[in-house]
């Protein structure tokens, strides 16, 4: 259920029963050659619908740029300042708390996302607790985290993976949006893979984008696999997440 798509009357209604809510975190950033610039933020959106669907909870609107400077070399890469992420993310729980929502399921889609989010929970949880408000509870995973979907990537692709424009996020999109598969030649097939420092040097060390991944093995077929065992994945540790003992209202 995605909460655009609903009325506010509907919203109260579910508050009635029901004070979760999924909130999908991506990136707008390069991908190498083959793989969309939305890809993170798609994967966070799309999966999160499906983990709505499966778990019959809401599911906010998407943070769609995130944290990428390290991207900044590649042409169509947006990014915010991590102050600017905390920010955001704080006033969204706070205008979503307002109306009563109290646990909120981060589902996201980029690692680059990862410390800022948890150091937006920390200042969240804090300030809170400070003014004396009512207990929320706040919680980051990655939709590749989930073991169904490792086991699949595993198997899939191997050593291929890779760790950014991974053949498996791009399956994802290949599988949502078919008729924007992009096939162009990778040179060569897996992209290397080091450490870097600011965008001037990943641009240096990983001119086409990639790190360590061939995502030209990625196809439609291998994406929905991957799809549903991440929706199915986020879908059990919501529900774990809302079963956690707390002194806070009904979730």
């Amino acid at each position: 259920m995605q909460l655009w798509f609903q009325t506010w009357q509907e919203v109260e209604t579910y508050l009635q029963h029901a004070q979760g809510i999924i909130i999908p975190i991506g990136s707008t950033e390069q991908h190498g050659p083959n793989g969309l610039i939305g890809t993170d933020a798609i994967c966070a959106e799309q999966i999160a619908r499906g983990t709505g669907e499966l778990a019959n909870a809401l599911v906010a609107p998407t943070i769609s740029v995130g944290i990428a400077g390290h991207h900044m070399g590649f042409a169509g890469t947006m990014t915010l300042a991590p102050t600017t992420l905390i920010r955001l993310i704080g006033e969204q729980v706070e205008a979503l708390a307002a109306h009563g929502f109290r646990s909120f399921f981060f589902l996201n889609g980029h690692g680059g996302n990862i410390a800022t989010v948890q150091a937006a929970f920390a200042e969240l949880h804090a300030a809170r607790w400070r003014a004396g408000l009512p207990e929320v509870r706040c919680k980051l995973l990655s939709w590749w985290e989930c073991d169904g979907v490792q086991k699949l990537w595993r198997e899939l692709y191997g050593d291929a993976e890779g760790l950014h424009a991974t053949a498996s996020e791009v399956a994802v999109t290949r599988y949502l949006f078919p008729e924007h598969i992009k096939n162009v030649p990778l040179d060569p097939a897996i992209a290397p893979t080091s450490h870097f420092y600011d965008a001037r040097d990943y641009r240096r060390r990983f001119p086409d984008g990639r790190i360590g991944s061939n995502p030209a093995l990625s196809t439609p077929q291998d994406g929905e696999k991957l799809y549903k065992a991440a929706a199915s994945g986020m879908a059990e540790a919501y529900r774990a997440f809302l079963a956690e003992p707390w002194d806070g209202a009904a979730v």
